[in-house]
């Protein structure tokens, strides 16, 4: 059974910081790119960052550039997004993802609730 269950979600004051865990399991880490996306109320569900699985590159959405870093643990097969400077439109739902490009696979974690206050 696939399953990628994030952790680290919570309340912070805005200027404050968060890490997000995404624990995975059931399909083979090294074979997904790994990504995070949030969807805020009433918002549709937008990508955050995505890393490669062979290199770790990383790219980011314009909006968490410098704030956000990302990185995976292929050998833990965790993935953790850290998150500073949070701003309140930071809030959001976030979700953990894995995407195989070849093989055209998707997983979505349950997604972890991230609210900063102004």
């Amino acid at each position: 059974e696939v399953q990628l269950v994030e952790s680290g979600g919570g309340l912070v004051q805005a200027g404050g910081s968060l890490r997000l865990s995404c624990a995975a399991s059931g399909f083979i880490f090294g074979d997904y790119a790994m990504g995070w996306f949030r969807q805020a109320p009433g918002k549709e569900r937008e990508g955050v960052l995505c890393i490669n699985p062979s290199d770790g590159s990383a790219s980011y959405a314009d909006s968490v550039k410098g704030r956000f870093a990302v990185s995976r643990d292929n050998a833990k097969v965790t993935v953790s997004l850290q998150m500073n400077s949070l701003k309140p439109e930071d809030t959001a739902v976030y979700y953990c993802n894995a995407e195989n490009l070849i093989e055209l696979k998707r997983f979505w974690g349950q997604g972890t609730q991230v609210t900063v206050s102004s």
